[in-house]
This record gives C-alpha cells, structure tokens and sequence, in this order.
C-alpha cells in the first residue's frame, strides 16, 4: 500500500492579498524600527526625539510652535509636552511663549541639540545603510515609490509627505 505524502492542512496565513501586504509593511517596520532603537538608545533619545531634532534644525535659529512640530513628525507623538520636557531638561531645546500669544509654545533647538545631531549624524548614516544597504538603488527608488503611492491617499491635506496627483 502506498501512502501519500502529508497534506498541509493549515489555513490560509492571510485571510486576503490586503493583509499580507499590510503584515508584510508591519513586520519590515518592526525589523528596521529594532536597529533604530539600538542606535538611538545608546545616545539615550527616541526615534520620535530625533525627528523633532532634526525638524528643529531645519528652522534654526528660528523658533517653530510646538503645534507645528507636532504636525511634521514622521509619526504622531502622542505627549508633545512630555516628549519636549525631556529634550529641555538635557539641554537640547529651549521652550517660550510669545508676549503677543502665550497660549502659543514655540520651540527651538539649542547649540547643544546642534552637537548632539552632529555627533549622531555618522551613526544614523550607517544605520540606513545596515537597514537598506542591500537593495540596489532602483530597488531603493522603486520601494519610496511604491510607499508613497501606498500612503498618499491617507495623508492629510497640507502634508508635506502628500504628493500631488
């Protein structure tokens, strides 16, 4: 008597091409989002506290309100406050309200948040490069393509990520 080879009888992994995808971009995010953390975490900041950095740099020596950061992060920081009270507390930002508004925080980046970039400024090169470094630059360019065209449709109007169509 012959016996058949066993059958896979799992189910499906995904219930639908649109899950798989969305596991799949979930999954490279957590990968890529781990050796960021590595590296942030050894100046002792957060992802979210970089790109607030950064952001601050772009303006400086202006000021921006805070509302405005808030709006321009990468991802939602759900605590602005607490998020700039640490950053102010190590001397990386400074905080002030207007005379003509003190309702409205304006924020800037200080000399020691511009040392601070630049000493992480290697360091996050090399992380993109241990992220991404494999894929070929039309793989590279295809993939940002592909990303914002995933992504456009649910950036809010006035987003500096939304893409004209």
């Amino acid at each position: 008597m012959t016996t058949s080879p066993p059958r896979d009888v799992r189910a499906p992994r995904f219930d639908s091409l649109y899950q798989e995808a969305y596991l799949n971009l979930w999954r490279t995010y957590d990968r890529l989002k781990a050796i960021e953390d590595e590296l942030f975490s050894s100046f002792d900041l957060s992802a979210q506290q970089y790109n607030a950095l950064r952001l601050l740099e772009a303006s400086h020596p202006n000021t921006v309100p805070t509302l405005t950061l808030g709006a321009r992060l990468i991802s939602r920081a759900p605590d602005m406050t607490r998020m700039l009270d640490r950053l102010e507390e190590r001397g990386l930002v400074h905080r002030e309200r207007r005379p003509e508004n003190r309702r409205v925080v304006e924020v800037g980046i200080t000399s020691d948040g511009l040392k601070q970039l630049a000493e992480l400024a290697d360091a996050v090169q090399a992380c993109h490069k241990r992220q991404l470094g494999h894929l070929p630059a039309r793989d590279l360019k295809q993939l940002v393509e592909l990303l914002q065209s995933v992504r456009n449709p649910h950036e809010e109007d006035g987003s500096l990520w939304r893409k004209p169509m």
